[in-house]
């Protein structure tokens, strides 16, 4: 019987639909880190009411801000539903066993960012904030990645991508059933209706006109029920038919719309906070979670999947290597300042804590991942290189698995 790897390799097609997004998530991720660097300056600058006057504008019923953070993430979550549908169903993934890592690790990543926090702020009105150190932003994470110029293995990567998404799949969980605090059930009800329709529509390619009408009448009714307006667009990604160039031409067309606008916008009109005084129990917590917490949940996860499977790391691959991703999932960022504003209210004072948690903690762990990643980058550069290398007459490495083979552990099989 194969000994299984954690971290093996993946097929070959899988491979380079990864390093396509990862390559768009690296841009859309230096654009968000330029608009939050740009919305803080503006913040704390001597017209950092102007700042705040812009996020307050009203454009119909919601203001700027509100259009940012309910409409346009909306896109992130469904171009992310895409993502995870796509993995878990035609991806490599669809293989539990190779699922198994990234789902306990995402579990164990925001389980004890959690409990950190809520460690932190015991015995304080502040523990409805005990979600927001749980969010891997990986835009932010993989433009790390592009700025340390690392050869990060294509496993990894995939593990990293897989991860985040997962982690953005439970906390939309999160804010469905934790921020929702006054519920219509009319309006959620009507809600499913249009996402039906839509994906009957999704489903047998016809009428596709209809398509982006019931995507926003799905999207209000969703806003008017009282659950998060961004639940709409998981539910209605999970609709669409993963067929051959079906999903991945959602993907493709939406993906930088997503990563180069929508996320980039709301960084613009979330992250511009002012810097004053301490860092206080919030901020501690969430900072904290991010650094400590992501780093222990995740490195911990795999460990504790490495033990009760009894599988190995793949060949070349060290524990170092996993603290390194655990680091890396500490770069919180667009979730965690939505769910900040959802716990505490935007532009409250424990929201500004947040976000100065957020920042500060995202910036550590960039800068600690950064560090270990790029000291093992002689052995990852090794690793890319068997990766491009010894390629058979379809042009696929012979370290590569095809679609159709079995992906998991076939290193050690006979």
């Amino acid at each position: 019987m194969a000994t299984p790897r954690l971290f093996s390799r993946g097929s070959w097609p899988e491979a380079g639909r990864i390093a396509e997004i990862l390559r768009l998530e690296t841009v859309g991720g230096l654009l968000l880190a330029g608009a939050a660097v740009i919305a803080l300056a503006w913040a704390n600058s001597p017209w950092g009411n102007g700042y705040q006057t812009l996020r307050e504008v009203h454009a119909g019923p919601l203001t700027l801000a509100e259009w940012a953070a309910d409409g346009l993430l909306a896109l992130f979550f469904f171009v992310a539903g895409l993502e995870l549908k796509r993995e878990f169903v035609a991806g490599d993934l669809r293989d539990p066993r190779r699922a198994a890592l990234p789902v306990v690790a995402a579990v164990g990543g925001m389980a004890v960012p959690a409990l950190i926090f809520v460690l932190i702020n015991a015995g304080t009105p502040n523990l409805r904030g005990w979600a927001i150190p749980t969010a891997t932003d990986i835009a932010f994470a993989v433009a790390v990645l592009g700025l340390i110029s690392t050869h990060l293995p294509a496993a990894m990567r995939t593990f990293l991508l897989t991860l985040a998404v997962v982690d953005d799949l439970l906390a939309i969980a999160v804010i469905a059933v934790v921020y929702t605090s006054d519920l219509h059930l009319l309006s959620l009800a009507l809600a499913l209706l249009p996402i039906a329709l839509f994906g009957l529509l999704a489903q047998t390619g016809r009428l596709k006109v209809l398509l982006l009408p019931l995507a926003l009448v799905a999207w209000y009714l969703m806003h008017e029920s009282g659950v998060h307006a961004t639940v709409a667009g998981v539910l209605l990604a999970f609709t669409v038919p993963v067929r051959p160039g079906r999903a991945e031409a959602w993907e493709h067309r939406l993906r930088p719309l997503s990563a180069g606008f929508a996320v980039p916008v709301f960084a613009f009109f979330s992250a511009g906070v002012a810097v004053t005084g301490g860092l206080g129990a919030v901020a501690a917590g969430v900072a904290a979670g991010l650094v400590l917490g992501k780093a222990i949940g995740i490195t911990g996860a795999t460990w504790l999947v490495q033990r009760f499977t009894r599988a190995r790391l793949a060949e070349g691959m060290g524990w170092w290597d996993v603290l390194g991703l655990g680091m890396l999932g500490g770069v919180g960022f667009t979730v965690s300042l939505l769910i900040g504003e959802l716990a505490f209210g935007p532009g409250s004072a424990r929201d500004d804590q947040s976000k100065v948690g957020v920042l500060a903690g995202s910036l550590v762990a960039a800068l600690l991942a950064a560090v270990l990643l790029r000291l093992r980058n002689r052995r990852y550069r090794r690793i890319a290189e068997e990766e491009s290398i010894d390629a058979d007459a379809d042009g696929i490495p012979d370290v590569y698995q095809r679609d159709e083979e079995d992906v998991y552990g076939r290193e050690d099989r006979a």
